[in-house]
Parts: C-alpha cells; sequence; structure tokens
C-alpha cells in the first residue's frame, strides 16, 4: 500500500519563517499560538512560549462545515508536524471533516526555542497548555491521539490527564514502555553515548538523516528538505539532543517515574486503538508493537510489511485513520460486527473439531501412518512420541490428551500462540490436536515459504511458543524466531542449550501418566484456534484467523461434499489436508515427500501410501499429480491396481486443466475426480468433477450463456454462498452482488467455515470485508446459465485496455493447446487503463534462455488466443521457467512477469527472472 503522491501533496508552498519549500503544506493551515506554561521546568510560571500547529480548523469551518471530533496529531524526534500533512488534509476533505491538529512540540519544529532541557513530564503539561488555549479542552468535541516515535507516550500521558476528552487512540511506529530486561535498540544506544551524542544530534544532522534514511521508499529530495527546514543550526537542533538525552533508558533516569506511570495506566481505559505498523523499523521493533497490544488487547492492528521507521511518510495511512473513524464515531457498522454476524450462522450444533478423537478411544484401527523416515527423533531410532509407525485411534487420542495436559502443566494457556514447526505425520497430528483440545491457537506456516517468508510471517504473528524438530530450532536459533522453544526431537543437554529448548515432547510426554476430564478445559467456540498462513504468491503471506467454529466448519463442509465417513482411507499428498483426516476420522498418510514442495510426490510414493492404509480418497496439488503422471510408468501391474481402488481424488492448490485430470483418470479409472475452488480464507468454496467439466466445455461449444471464458470450477458446496461484484471500465468493481451469467466481476463468498479475519492486518481485513458479511476473495470469475462458476483470475492481474478490463485465464488456457507450448501467462504491460497483454510462455523442450519468440511460433499463439478470446495479443516473450509460488510449484507469479516484459519490451534486454 506505497502512498500515491497526490496534485496536494506535491504542491509546493513557503511559510513566512522559512524560505524552504513545504511540497504538501496549505498555508491556511500554518497557525502560531501563544501559550501559557505550566511546565515544571519553566523558571517563571505562567511564561508565554510560541507554537506553531498545523490546523485545519478555520478551513473546514470557512467550508460551512462541522468536525465530528478533533485528531491531536503528536510527532516524535527529530520530526514535525509536517509528519502529519497527509491526514490534515484527509482530515479537512473527508465527506466527515475531523479537524486535525498537528503539533510542533517547543524546541521541535517551527516551535519556539526556549534553551531548556524539557523532559517528558514537560512535554506531557506542554500538550495540556496547548489544547487549552486552542480551546480543544471546552470544545465538547471526541479527541483522538495521533502519534508516532516519542509522541506516542506523550500523547499517552496527555490522554490520561484528560480521560473526559480523550476518546480514542491511533499509534505508528512507538513504545509506551521498554523491558530492561533487553537492551534499548543500537540506534539508540549509539545516539545515547556521551563520546558521539552532541555530534550526532545538535551538532550536525547526522540524527536527521537517519531518522529519515529509516523510510521506504525514500523520500523525495524535496520532501528532506522539508524535514530538515527547521533544523537549520545547532541552536535549532538541540531540542534533538535533549529529546534523545531523555529516554528513561535505564531506572535511575529523571524521566522513569514518569515513564512507568504513564505505561502503566494505558492498559486501566479502553478506549477505541488503531495500532499501524511498519514491520522494517530497526527501533521500534516489533516488540514494542506486542507490549503495545499486551496493554490494549481490544485494538485493532495493521501491520505494513516492509515498511520502517517513517511509516506516515513512506504509506498512504490517513485513508485507513479517517475510515476506521468513521466506523467508530460515524455512521458506518463497524466490518466487525458483520463478520461476527457471518461467523455465527452455523449449521447446527457445535461439534469439536477433535471430537472424533473422543468417540474412537477404543479403536485400535489405524489413524495415522507414518511413511519415510520417522520424524521427531534425533537419529530416526526410536520415535519421540513413543508410537510405531502406525498409530491407532486409541493410541493418538490418549497421546493428544497427555499432550495437552503436559502443554499446560508447563506453562502453555488457552489463547497462547504455538508455532508447529514439524513435517506432517504422527508427531505434527498429535501435536495439533492437543494444542486445539487445550486451546492453544496454533500457527502453521509452511516452510515452502522460505526463510524469509517464515521470518516475517512469524515475527508477524508473534508465537509464544515454538515446536519443532532439530532443523526447524536450528533456524529459529539463527533467524531469531519468537517463542520459547520446544523440541520435537529427543535432544541431549548440550544440544537443548544451545538450541535454546526448554523442553522436549518426549519429556512432556514422560511427566503425565493420568489424565482427569477436569485437566483440561472446554474450548470457547468463538475463540481463536489457528492462524494458517496463505501462499504469498500474491503478496506477503498472510496470516488468517480461524476459531474453533469455523474450523469445524470447514471439517463439515468437506465431509458432507464429499461423502467422507470414519473408516475411510485418505491420502494426504497437499499438506493442508494432513491435519484433516483424525477430524473427519479418516485413517490419514502423507507419502514419503518433500511437503515444502508438492511436485517432488512420486507415482511410487503415492502408490505406497495408498496401499499402507488401503486408501480409497486421495487429496494431492496440480503440481504433484503431474510428477504422478510423469513417473506413472515406474509402477508395477499390482501397484497400478492399488490407484484403481481409488474411488474419490481430489486436486487444490490452483486450477488444473481437463488433459491432466483426463490422464489421471486412465490412472484412477474408479476414481470420482474433483477440483474444489477455494482459499486459505475459505477452503472449499465449489467442487467440480471431470465429467462437469466435460459438460461445461461441451456447453461453451454450443453456445449456453455464460459457458466459457476460464476455468469452470462448479457450484457452491453445502453451505457456502457465492456471487459476483460487477467489473467497471477502469479494473474496480461495483457494489451491488449478482449471480446473472456472463458477468464478469470480483467473486465473493460466505459460508458457515470462512475466515474470521486476517491476523494484524486491519486495512487488509476491512477490504476483503466492504461487502458486509461477505468475503471478498480478489478472485474475478462469473456465473453461466447453469450456475456454475467460472474462474477468470486475479482481480489484480486484470488487464485494464483502452476498451475494458480483461481477464487473462481464458487466453492463457488458449495458448497452451498450441504444440510446443507449456505453461502460459498472459500479463498487461503499461500504465493502467492503456495496457497491452503480453504473452508470456514456456516451450516443449523448456528453452535456455529468455527471448522473444520465433515469427511462426508467436503468430500460432497469437492466432489461437484471438481465435478463442478475441484478444490481439501484442507481444510472445519466452522463458525457460515461469515464475511461481513455491508452496504450490504452480501459481504463476503475473506480478513479477508484468514488471519483466515491461522492461524486456522497453529496453530491448531479455534479463532472467
Amino acid at each position: 500500500m506505497l502512498s500515491t503522491p497526490s496534485p496536494e501533496r506535491t504542491t509546493t508552498v513557503r511559510l513566512p519563517f522559512t524560505d524552504t519549500p513545504l511540497p504538501g503544506v496549505d498555508p491556511a493551515w500554518s497557525t502560531t499560538v501563544s501559550v501559557p506554561t505550566t511546565a515544571v521546568v519553566e523558571p517563571v510560571p505562567g511564561r508565554k512560549r510560541r507554537w506553531h500547529v498545523l490546523d485545519n480548523g478555520d478551513a473546514i469551518t470557512e467550508a460551512g462545515r462541522s468536525p465530528r471530533g478533533i485528531i491531536l496529531a503528536v510527532h516524535g524526534n527529530p520530526t514535525w508536524s509536517y509528519l502529519w500533512r497527509d491526514v490534515v488534509r484527509a482530515g479537512q476533505t473527508a465527506e466527515q471533516p475531523w479537524r486535525v491538529v498537528a503539533v510542533d512540540q517547543l524546541d521541535m519544529g517551527f516551535s519556539e526555542r526556549t534553551g531548556l532541557f524539557r523532559r517528558l513530564e514537560d512535554r506531557v503539561r506542554d500538550l495540556g497548555d496547548l489544547t487549552h488555549a486552542l480551546g480543544i479542552d471546552d470544545a465538547g468535541l471526541p479527541v483522538v491521539t495521533l502519534a508516532h516515535d516519542w509522541g506516542g507516550l506523550i500523547s499517552q500521558g496527555w490522554a490520561q490527564e484528560h480521560p473526559q476528552l480523550h476518546a480514542a487512540t491511533i499509534m505508528t511506529n512507538t513504545a509506551v514502555h521498554h523491558d530492561n530486561a533487553e537492551p534499548i535498540p543500537s540506534a539508540l544506544r549509539l545516539a545515547l553515548n556521551r563520546a558521539v551524542h552532541e555530534p550526532l544530534t545538535s551538532g550536525t544532522t547526522a540524527f536527521l538523516d537517519t531518522t529519515l534514511a529509516l523510510c521506504d521508499p525514500a523520500p523525495a529530495k524535496d520532501l528532506k528538505k522539508a524535514y530538515k527546514a527547521p533544523y537549520t543550526s545547532r541552536e535549532r537542533r538541540e531540542g534533538i539532543a535533549h529529546f534523545v538525552a531523555d529516554i528513561p533508558a535505564e531506572p535511575g533516569h529523571p524521566s522513569n517515574a514518569a515513564y512507568e506511570r504513564i505505561a502503566g495506566r494505558m492498559s486501566a481505559r479502553e478506549v477505541p486503538t488503531l495500532l499501524l505498523w511498519g514491520t522494517n523499523d530497526p527501533v521500534f521493533q516489533q516488540r514494542y508493537l506486542e507490549d503495545l497490544m499486551r496493554r490494549a488487547p481490544h485494538a485493532d492492528v495493521h501491520r505494513f510489511e516492509g515498511a520502517k521507521h517513517l511509516l506516515p511518510e513512506a504509506r498512504d495511512i490517513a485513508p485507513a485513520i479517517l475510515t476506521w473513524l468513521g466506523e467508530r464515531f460515524g455512521q458506518d457498522e463497524p466490518v466487525v460486527q458483520a463478520h461476527r454476524e457471518r461467523r455465527a450462522r452455523g449449521r447446527g450444533d457445535f461439534v469439536p473439531f477433535f471430537a472424533e478423537l473422543d468417540a474412537r478411544r477404543r479403536d485400535a484401527s489405524p489413524a495415522v501412518v507414518d511413511m519415510g523416515p520417522v520424524m521427531g527423533t534425533v537419529d530416526g531410532s526410536a520415535p519421540a512420541l513413543n508410537v510405531e509407525r502406525t498409530v491407532t485411534w486409541a493410541q493418538l487420542s490418549t497421546s493428544v490428551d497427555q499432550l495437552a495436559v503436559a502443554l499446560l502443566r508447563t506453562g502453555v494457556r488457552p489463547g497462547d500462540r504455538v508455532n508447529l514447526m514439524v513435517p506432517p505425520g504422527s508427531m505434527l497430528t498429535t501435536l495439533i490436536y492437543s494444542c486445539l483440545r487445550m486451546g492453544a491457537v496454533i500457527v502453521v506456516a509452511d516452510q515452502g515459504l522460505g526463510r524469509k517468508g517464515l521470518t516475517r510471517a512469524l515475527r508477524g504473528s508473534s508465537p509464544d511458543w515454538f515446536i519443532g524438530i532439530r532443523k526447524a530450532l536450528m533456524g529459529a536459533r539463527a533467524l531469531g524466531w519468537p517463542g520459547r522453544r520446544i523440541s520435537a526431537d529427543r535432544l541431549d543437554p548440550v544440544s537443548k542449550k544451545l538450541l535454546g529448548v526448554e523442553h522436549t515432547v518426549a519429556e512432556l510426554m514422560d511427566s503425565v501418566t493420568t489424565v482427569r476430564p477436569e485437566d483440561i478445559p472446554a474450548v470457547d467456540p468463538d475463540a481463536a484456534a489457528a492462524v494458517l498462513f496463505t501462499s504469498g504468491s500474491t503478496g506477503p503471506a498472510k496470516g488468517v484467523v480461524y476459531t474453533h467454529r469455523q474450523m469445524a466448519g470447514m471439517r463439515d463442509t468437506i465431509r458432507d461434499t464429499y461423502g467422507l465417513r470414519a473408516g475411510t482411507g485418505l491420502v494426504a499428498g497437499f499438506a493442508p489436508f494432513a491435519l484433516l483426516g483424525p477430524a473427519l476420522g479418516a485413517a490419514s498418510v502423507t507419502p514419503d515427500m518433500d511437503v515444502t514442495s508438492p511436485k517432488t510426490l512420486t507415482a511410487q510414493a503415492l502408490t505406497e501410501a495408498t496401499m499402507a492404509i488401503g486408501a480409497t480418497a486421495v487429496f494431492a496439488s496440480p503440481a504433484a499429480i503431474a510428477n504422478v503422471l510423469a513417473t506413472a510408468d515406474e509402477l508395477s501391474p499390482a501397484e497400478r491396481d492399488a490407484l484403481a481402488r481409488v474411488d474419490l481424488m481430489l486436486s487444490a492448490g490452483a486450477p488444473i486443466p481437463e488433459e491432466l485430470l483426463a490422464r489421471l483418470q486412465e490412472l484412477m479409472p474408479a476414481a470420482e475426480l474433483h477440483t474444489p475452488y477455494g482459499m486459505t480464507e475459505a477452503l472449499p468454496l465449489t467442487d467440480v468433477s471431470l465429467d462437469v467439466i466435460r459438460a461445461a466445455r461441451e456447453d461453451a461449444q454450443s453456445g449456453v450463456e455464460g459457458a466459457g471464458r476460464g476455468v469452470c470450477v462448479g457450484t457452491p458446496v453445502e453451505g457456502a454462498q457465492l456471487g459476483v461484484l460487477p467489473l467497471r471500465a477502469d479494473g474496480s468493481v461495483s457494489p451491488d452482488i449478482v449471480t446473472t451469467p456472463g458477468v464478469t466481476g470480483e467473486i465473493v463468498a460466505r459460508a458457515p467455515h470462512a475466515k474470521d479475519h486476517y491476523d494484524r492486518l486491519w486495512i487488509t481485513e476491512r477490504a476483503s470485508d466492504l461487502t458486509p458479511g461477505w468475503h471478498r476473495t480478489g478472485d474475478v470469475g462469473h456465473f453461466d446459465a447453469r450456475e456454475r462458476l467460472w474462474y477468470e483470475g486475479r482481480l489484480a492481474h486484470v488487464i485494464t485496455m483502452s476498451d475494458g478490463p480483461v481477464s487473462s485465464v481464458a487466453a492463457e488456457h488458449a495458448a497452451q493447446t498450441v504444440p510446443g507450448v507449456g505453461r502460459v501467462a498472459v500479463v498487461g504491460v503499461g500504465p493502467r487503463g492503456s495496457q497491452s497483454p503480453v504473452a508470456v510462455i514456456e516451450t516443449v523442450p523448456p528453452a535456455t534462455k529468455p527471448h522473444v519468440a520465433p515469427a511462426d511460433l508467436a503468430e500460432r499463439v497469437r492466432a489461437t488466443i484471438d481465435f478463442a478470446t478475441g484478444l490481439a495479443v501484442s507481444a510472445v516473450l519466452v522463458i525457460p521457467e515461469q515464475p511461481t509460488d513455491i508452496r504450490h510449484n504452480s501459481k504463476i507469479d503475473r506480478a513479477e512477469l508484468s514488471d519483466w516484459a515491461e522492461q524486456a519490451l522497453a529496453t530491448g534486454k531479455m534479463s532472467a527472472l
């Protein structure tokens, strides 16, 4: 969500007291006011001090409008009110205006240089003096504090002194407390060092320069000059030096008492709170966000991935602030209410996700079978849970209860987040169901995200506990992943110490010999149960929060849609389905494969897993299926017979071509082949079989209204409702939900098993719930006359041409029918509204380097796409391999391709992706 500079933001003005241009500032906002002071530091009580503020109040009044409330915006060090210029403008122009008073603290910005060392207590009093002088205290309007950096502590001090006025808190990258058990951030330690303190803070502009460097993207030169305009001399930078020196880095500091008092009182008043956070801030790090969330557990939180310290400059946060205020102080219905109503719509009485384990406590039949090397041990010699490679239902139920009690006794509490980094199998199954049974929230971040993606996901979700195998613990140690550590492997004392491990699962299991029903608390159906991360194929992976009720809804939907019942043998070749087996009462097995790379599943591994439990159902991703078919020649007649007894095959994760399904049908002749459509936020939403796909293709050829132009994904599953928000010419969508045949738009859905919310992504969550009670999927598609849904791609990938928006999936599928062509992505290049479609293809055999397609191949691709869809492709480029997400190995990164193709066509240079 990078801010796009508006014309107003780039307008250049000068204020009377500076020659430096100040882009984005309306001179009418600039106000100076003489304020009597009550600060302790002042030698003469009541002495007047000159303040400078940016205040849009007069402009709102002159327009004949009345503000809904007042935003008191408080900067930190070494910024000034200029930081809030976008919020000042947004407050003035909003449909429901807000008066924004952005202050320059004394000795900062263009306010008076007092020559005094103002400490925290003084600054809190200063702010109170100012609001009294400006009439804010008597305006009769709610006051919302908005703060950044050390403005957070000061604004909270003011709020606690004005409880009758203070109505809400908004904070960006700040802190109200520091745990002295950890050192303060290194940048602040350096600035506090006596040897360099004065040269860094006031003697030079080094502290200013460093702060401005903590902005991604970097501010333009004119913006940097504007930020530095008030600080042109050593004397004018003295306040910066004092601000740094007043950081209470140790208990004996003069400001420590005020600091502790303000921090301690923050939890006492529960006012609406919004926390907006740049995740890559080296100063106010994740630990400070977590501290704020503990003090305000009701807060709405949005983490801006990649943003650094100077968040209000790097991201356009003004719209989010005004939207949030509109929901809490205006006529807008809070989105949270919409999805509370949605999640409450169940399909019957709540039955816990783990209920099948209770029902089968005496069942000696297999529940989970481990394939390949036994996981959860140091050397593979002894399973950590004292179970065999085949775990019965009775054993699984006992182990789950024992481990649940052991975790509780260790200090894991209901609501604690527990990251599990253990390969699928009996160990992971036991851990998942133990956590769910005792009310802990499982955090599942796919290792396929890679180190960078995993680190981002884990730091963002902040698990309290980390349970992993040795390799994962080594990664946690090296990369600083959060959470108190428990090893799934047996470890010797030295290894435990080196890896920071407090317990091993084996030790925990051994510590519990009996379990009483009262030892394990009952779960709250509407409490969080899991944070599941998306694939990261359309941006940084997002945490999706499910409640226990929604997890049960997912189980029920899968069971009722596919007729899966207790006793079914299930092969989980797609990792997300590994956790569903025990909930369904199905014996489950994960094939011997690298679950982080689905395309490593071979026909041999699939067959061995199928034979291990006499499986009749198989779940796998398209990439896994492709490799199974590629290696099927290696199977013996007996192994082929085992696959011939499978009666249900599900492929999920990405659309799968009909041709691939037809080949799979030959390998599994008795199986019904289904490809459910869904996403991490709601899985599944629709279902379609191979027979329906074939019928839909015939309907498209015979002209049935709406049939064609994409991938037929079938009809809604039990309990789900679907619709589309029609596309407008500019690629945006209209607000009205329709199911009219042939109308393309963003797919919206609601179901008992749809997500509760995105984790700590308030802006993303609100965007997905803009249609109250419905989840906006970000996919585009349409219905046909037989009420089947056709998937056409991602909304973000729609090509906005001069004659209207075009989705790409139909063109891509057409191009893939050209002999010698592999996977295809059709992307838009050029400015939105006048983009040109470009086909980027793989060839068979694959090319060795990127190049422009030969004329004959390009013409065949163009002609095929034109005939099938009417789309005129402007260029055809060849690459060795499409960039894909690493979880599914099948979702093409079209955003990356679009950027690459645009640069390649503009420069004529075909660089490697």
